[in-house]
């Protein structure tokens, strides 16, 4: 039996290009051979595409080919540049394992949409939404779901400190982990909180802090039939929770330790996976994500924010909840393929 051609695209021009390597680095390591033809694709940091051997530390280094996907649907796949001719190497399936801007907010999503070629993950509409937190939380809300009080501030826009009740989270509205994520606890912090946010997106979002428990839960399927992962809780000792800004994350948090499962009495686990599938099925995703939300003393609970491609990292939460819930990550990667291919995940 011939093995499926996959296309593994990782690095990218967003600040979360350093992950986006260690995530294709454990998806290599966990990805069946025999039943998949990886062809690894690295973007650099200048956006320039590359056909590699695979995502090791020194990739970038040279050896790899120049290469790009087709947005034409009759070359189907790659085309691989080398010595003045151009090779066509037609993929089944791609596994975009970017985060961040333009690997989650529906730009490669766009031209894997003009490719023709299957791809797992949420599609261009639901990438583009999730990406934006306050269009997300709009229709969250609208969906009968909580959501933390916000403001959203223009790039022209100032903010008056007096009509803030603090403390507040301000954030990039379109952003990937904790970039440019600050909590202002007094109004004299909030001009360079802004300012932080907004090297990183024109967009700024307020948050008014919501009291409770962070916890997370890994969604993986689409529409009807969908696979909740254990639910993580983020214990932290101070600060807030800033995920990928450690220097050596593989070594741990300074301020925080994810427990999987949850030390949480079971229905309030069951009441967090339930909501996760409702906030996952309003923003319309597919094929997998994170939803990271709050857990409220009196049972609430409230969205945060919702990864459409979270981390695969050895230390990222969406494997570690899904290999809690009987999923190791080789069979995960299994599913996400089978989704792409055929819109359900195999069962068996």
């Amino acid at each position: 039996m011939d093995r499926l051609k996959v296309g593994i695209i990782f690095g990218g021009c967003s600040e979360e290009h350093p992950i986006s390597i260690k995530s294709a680095q454990e998806v290599a390591k966990h990805l069946d051979t025999e039943k998949y033809e990886p062809y690894y694709l690295g973007i650099t940091k200048d956006g320039v595409w590359q056909l590699c051997d695979g995502p090791g530390a020194d990739w970038e280094s040279g050896g790899c080919r120049p290469a790009v996907l087709s947005p034409d649907r009759g070359a189907h796949g790659l085309l691989v540049l080398e010595q003045g001719r151009c090779e066509t190497i037609e993929l089944d399936v791609v596994l975009p394992v970017l985060h961040g801007k333009l690997g989650e907010d529906g730009a490669i999503q766009g031209l894997l949409e003009l490719s023709g070629i299957p791809y797992a993950g949420c599609d261009i509409p639901s990438s583009a939404l999730c990406m934006d937190k306050s269009l997300a939380y709009v229709v969250v809300k609208n969906a009968g779901i909580a959501t933390p009080k916000f403001w959203t501030v223009a790039a022209d826009e100032t903010v008056d400190p007096e009509q803030l009740t603090y403390p507040v989270f301000v954030k990039p509205a379109r952003s990937g982990s904790s970039f440019g994520v600050s909590k202002v606890a007094r109004k004299e912090e909030l001009p360079s909180a802004l300012e932080a946010a907004r090297q990183y997106d024109s967009k700024v979002l307020i948050e008014q802090s919501v009291a409770g428990s962070e916890v997370g839960c890994a969604i993986l399927g689409d529409d009807l039939e969908l696979i909740a992962g254990e639910v993580d809780r983020i214990a932290l000792s101070h600060g807030f929770f800033r995920i990928h800004q450690e220097s050596t994350p593989e070594r741990g948090s300074d301020n925080s330790t994810p427990i999987v499962p949850a030390d949480i009495p079971a229905e309030m686990r069951s009441r967090v996976q339930e909501t996760a599938k409702a906030i996952y099925r309003a923003l319309g995703c597919k094929g997998l994500a994170r939803v990271d939300m709050f857990l409220k003393e009196d049972g609430t609970v409230v969205l945060n924010e919702v990864n459409t491609l979270p981390g695969m990292t050895s230390y990222s939460r969406y494997p570690r909840m899904m290999a809690a819930a009987g999923l190791p990550l080789g069979e995960v990667i299994d599913r996400m393929v089978s989704l792409a291919l055929t819109g359900k995940a195999d069962a068996s």
